[in-house]
């Protein structure tokens, strides 16, 4: 099936903005797990933290809980000062680090390992939520990727959606699992794209998928790359690849046109079809 769907627009200022608005999700909430409840709906990765045993003196009773967002603390506490800094910590990098197990269980000193004067030991035991490794990076913010992004944002994945116009960056659904990147040179970013990322590239049109494509084939390699358009285009972007001096096979390494020979061209058929075959592809 042709992808005819090219984009169009312009936009200067580069920027970066980022959907996780998590603390006034929080603001109406009076338990902790009518917090965590809100926090694992809203879909905003997070961690849970508990001091399932204490011993000797410490700051705070076992059964102490507290929620940590990539903002920060969100919601209860774990004692304050030095120890609940230390979880937070821990947290963060457990959000941050996708090669960081999902539950972790630490067993601290406050004297030896925190540097507190109260001379008890805590246990606590972290869990995260709402964190996925499939991560998705869209190139362009028209119409198939507002559609793409729509449906995607119902399953378990991370979305980065990248574009140099502002206005049509701020048409893509909002969640807290899609991050929007304003940026005016979109080939410099294939350098962040996350590791074993699935790729799509659906920009303005042949001028600005080109560039990033070359940028890819050059530099990384990707389970899932794929370009939208047409038959034509895909032709066209093959001879641009060999003409870069890039080898023969990596003519084959892209998909043009994009997604399952199903539906019609309308762009929440052609999304239905090209998350079908990222799920294929991810099996």
């Amino acid at each position: 099936m042709d992808r005819r769907w090219d984009e169009a627009g312009g936009s200067d200022d580069a920027s970066r903005t980022d959907s996780h608005e998590t603390s006034s999700i929080l603001k109406t909430m009076t338990t902790f797990f009518e917090a965590q409840n809100e926090l694992a709906e809203s879909g905003a990765p997070f961690v849970a933290v508990t001091v399932v045993d204490t011993m000797g003196s410490t700051p705070q009773d076992r059964g102490a809980k507290m929620l940590v967002t990539a903002e920060g603390r969100v919601f209860g506490t774990v004692g304050g000062g030095k120890i609940e800094a230390r979880s937070i910590e821990q947290a963060l990098k457990m959000l941050a680090d996708e090669t960081e197990p999902k539950t972790r269980f630490f067993q601290w000193s406050l004297e030896k390992d925190i540097g507190m004067t109260c001379g008890g030991i805590v246990r606590v035991y972290f869990e995260v939520f709402n964190v996925t490794r499939w991560n998705i990076v869209v190139f362009g913010a028209g119409h198939v990727a507002h559609a793409v992004i729509d449906l995607l944002s119902k399953l378990d994945c991370r979305i980065t959606c990248i574009d140099p116009r502002e206005e049509w960056l701020a048409r893509v659904p909002s969640s807290p699992k899609v991050t929007k990147v304003l940026a005016t040179d979109m080939p410099s970013q294939v350098a962040s794209i996350p590791e074993g990322a699935f790729v799509l590239l659906m920009t303005m049109g042949h001028t600005t998928d080109k560039p990033i494509l070359l940028e890819i084939l050059r530099t990384r390699v990707f389970p899932y790359l794929g370009v939208i358009g047409s038959h034509a285009k895909a032709k066209r972007l093959r001879q641009d690849v060999l003409d870069a001096g890039l080898p023969q096979e990596s003519t084959k390494a892209f998909l043009c046109p994009v997604g399952l020979e199903i539906g019609s061209n309308h762009p929440h058929e052609i999304a239905v079809s090209v998350a079908a075959q990222m799920l294929q592809t991810r099996g």
